[in-house]
């Protein structure tokens, strides 16, 4: 005691004595210097034609909200440019045991109220979202979670009913937000208000029209602003959009360009247009209800004969890129696996497929597609199909289209051999482009069975070694592309605009589709 005494006395001496030598003329490195002026604040304008669902990540998952969310709220881990594993935000957690995944919250973090953050606040955050179980919303996904517990206010702890790797994964998005338990009611959604620890804090908000967010001081995280505040407008349609940013109504504009805006812009001198690859996929998929479709060397065939390259650039300009497995580049475990099955389009080698299977040529078969659901160029991409499949002699293809509802409903039914589909991941994680051909309740289940197919989704779902997980979906994308239940075709882009001087925009887009305003700067 007499020790710590001494040490404190020593240090208000010190202190004491800095003071009497500032107050005698020495110079304060805190203090403004004459002539210096204080910097302005960085301060920037957007544009969006986003809609905004709610602001409470416990609210329905659409791309509007979550980039707003993605900026007020933090969560546990998240996932950073180029690197396809989470890492800490607010916290570095680890599996204890296959079925127990704690979180070690860091010290000191609040919400811009005042209020501290603490396990609480996180296990609150979950027991709300399953609680509400919003239509729209995430709360399955979490289905694996019996609790979350909380030995002390710095751990949280998630009590798993079975081993779930895709929990880490899952934990990075949106859905998964910390929110204040003293701000937020248990029973609903709080609307038009934003209380999270994130990068920025909520200043105003318009309903339809226009947020104005702010630097948050106290975040503690892997995603610090390198700007003062955004202000946000929320446009109509392309048109609006496209003014914004060629008048310089706006630092940067995002989601709403069709591809010949795009090609306006990068005509243009006076903005730069930066693209990433999305995780949003085209495919074709077989409907095991057809006789045609149940031939493996049928499949084979297609997906034998099939040019991307030729699809990507006829159908949509070069862009989008062309996609060789049905997990795109970017993810854990990803290998180009109808790349390493099929090489390049062969009709020699489509031929002696059906010829092996003693099916006579050319094969009749029914395509379907949609022309509102999936853009301009859904026509163009099956016409460009039916030519190259037709090209080779082995196949005559009949085209047939309806609108969404209808197209659903036939789908289901078997109406096509073939059918046009899409696909946007709720979470960034190679499991969530697997599993939708594989497991039973898939949302593209189109009564494919595959035994190995669906032990590599079990084991792949319960590996906690990140490495061995990888090569178990690396072998699953092998399976599905021998057995070719569904042929993927191309992978969109995401593009912004944004004037020449604004720095930071390549790390600022996310795979899905997320904008993160922290690393915008001029």
């Amino acid at each position: 005691m007499g020790e710590l005494v001494r040490r404190v006395s020593a240090a208000v001496v010190v202190s004491a004595l800095g003071v009497s030598l500032a107050a005698c003329g020495q110079p304060d490195d805190n203090a403004p210097h004459p002539g210096e002026q204080t910097p302005k604040p960085v301060l920037l304008k957007l544009a969006t034609t986003d809609s905004i669902a709610s602001l409470d990540p416990a609210g329905p998952y659409d791309a509007g909200a979550r980039t707003i969310q993605a900026n007020l709220y933090q969560t546990l881990l998240t996932i950073l440019p180029d690197k396809p594993t989470p890492v800490p935000d607010a916290a570095d957690c680890q599996f204890d045991s296959p079925t127990t995944y704690t979180c070690s919250l860091k010290d000191q973090l609040t919400f811009p109220n005042g209020h501290k953050l603490t396990a609480s606040d996180v296990k609150f955050s979950f027991d709300r979202l399953v609680k509400l179980k919003t239509p729209g919303g995430a709360a399955s996904w979490f289905s694996s979670v019996k609790s979350v517990s909380t030995p002390d206010e710095l751990t949280a702890v998630f009590n798993l009913t079975h081993p779930d790797a895709r929990l880490p994964y899952l934990l990075t998005t949106t859905a998964a937000s910390i929110v204040d338990e003293q701000s937020y009611p248990a029973n609903a959604l709080l609307e038009n208000k934003a209380v999270g620890s994130g990068p920025y804090q909520l200043a105003a908000y318009t309903p339809g029209s226009e947020l104005t967010l702010t630097k948050f001081a106290g975040y503690r995280g892997s995603r610090a602003a390198q700007n003062d505040g955004v202000t946000i407008s929320l446009k109509k349609d392309s048109a609006a959009l496209y003014a914004a940013i060629t008048t310089g109504k706006a630092d940067l504009a995002y989601h709403g360009f069709g591809p010949s805006l795009l090609d306006n812009l990068r005509k243009s001198n006076q903005v730069q247009v930066v693209e990433a690859s999305s995780a949003e996929i085209r495919f074709f998929t077989f409907q095991m209800k057809s006789l045609i479709a149940r031939k493996p060397a049928v499949r084979q065939a297609v997906a034998q004969l099939i040019d991307r390259p030729a699809i990507a650039k006829k159908a949509y300009g070069d862009h989008v890129n062309p996609l060789y497995s049905v997990v795109p580049p970017g993810f854990g475990g990803q290998v180009d696996a109808f790349k390493a099955a099929y090489k390049q389009p062969n009709k020699a080698t489509a031929t002696a497929l059906l010829k092996a299977a003693g099916i006579v040529t050319p094969v009749p078969l029914t395509v379907g597609w949609t022309p509102t659901q999936y853009g301009t160029g859904a026509k163009a991409e099956v016409l460009e199909l039916k030519r190259q499949l037709e090209a080779s002699g082995l196949f005559k293809v009949t085209l047939r289209s309806a609108e969404w509802p209808q197209y659903q409903v036939g789908t289901k039914a078997g109406a096509y051999d073939l059918y046009q589909a899409g696909w946007t991941p709720d979470y960034p994680d190679a499991d969530d482009y697997v599993a939708p051909f594989v497991a039973a309740d898939g949302a593209f289940a189109n009564g494919y069975r595959s035994s190995a197919a669906l032990k590599l989704l079990q084991q792949e779902r319960t590996e906690q070694n990140g490495l061995k997980r990888d090569d178990l979906i690396s072998q699953l994308q092998g399976v599905l592309a021998q057995d070719a239940p569904v042929i993927p075709v191309w992978q969109g882009r995401v593009a912004v605009a944004a004037g020449k001087d604004l720095q930071g925009v390549q790390t600022a887009v996310d795979q899905l589709s997320l904008l993160y305003f922290s690393p915008l700067r001029k």
